[in-house]
């Protein structure tokens, strides 16, 4: 029922820190913390029992503090799938975020332990998961777009002189055929060009028309300033 409070199951192998987490779900009046537990086991069998609006994890718990509180994410998730999970974490490590929510996003969280203090960004998150959305910290936002574009860099980095020719001249929207007159390439070459730069871009097989989009979307972000014509290149034979 909208503005009732949140029934939530707790888990975090920590006594003191999971005590603290408690009062401050229970503080704010929106929230019912029906157990509190240490371990995966007993958050699964609560679940289980206790049927609740959602789950506050820790990512790391017995017996191996590794990512158990990820993999108990993903089994109540596909077992109760009704059932919100956030997962609270320490590390603004993207590999997590990703490892969460890479096999669907919906209804799952990602948090800092830094905003635990903030009971209103915990409980919004609650809020939201429990909605069917996702929810994920905003450090992690930054961290995730700073390794998408340093990804997206490098693979421009490791275009030849000559298709970035290429690419800067499907940049300006230049065809196939006007681009193999600028460059004084064959239209076979351009074409041999093309395919090279959507394999090291990363560009899946479409349509040529997508490809081409996501290949001059990259070189926007990420390339030099386009110059038109290119300036065909004097150690390379016309039409070769």
């Amino acid at each position: 029922m909208p503005g009732s409070a949140l029934r939530v199951v707790l888990a975090e192998d920590g006594y003191l820190v999971r005590e603290g987490v408690r009062r401050v779900l229970e503080a704010s009046g929106e929230v019912e913390v029906v157990a509190a537990v240490g371990n995966t086991e007993e958050l699964l069998d609560a679940v289980r029992r206790l049927s609740p609006d959602a789950v506050v994890t820790d990512i790391r718990m017995p017996p191996t503090f590794d990512m158990e509180g990820i993999r108990a994410a993903h089994v109540i998730r596909s077992e109760w799938p009704d059932v919100a999970v956030v997962v609270l974490s320490q590390y603004a490590d993207a590999a997590y975020a990703v490892d969460l929510l890479g096999r669907g996003a919906a209804g799952l969280g990602y948090l800092l332990k830094d905003r635990v203090g903030d009971y209103e960004t915990l409980i919004d998150a609650l809020r939201a998961t429990v909605a069917g959305r996702s929810v994920i910290d905003a450090d992690m936002v930054e961290t995730l777009v700073a390794r998408r574009q340093r990804a997206e860099a490098s693979r421009i980095a490791r275009l030849t002189p000559r298709e970035l020719d290429v690419l800067r001249a499907m940049a300006e929207g230049g065809t196939n055929t006007a681009i193999a007159q600028a460059l004084h390439l064959s239209a076979s070459a351009i074409e041999k060009h093309i395919g090279s730069i959507f394999d090291k871009l990363g560009i899946p097989p479409e349509p040529l028309v997508h490809r081409r989009v996501a290949a001059v979307v990259t070189y926007l972000r990420y390339g030099a300033p386009i110059k038109w014509p290119p300036q065909p290149d004097p150690n390379t034979a016309p039409g070769r």
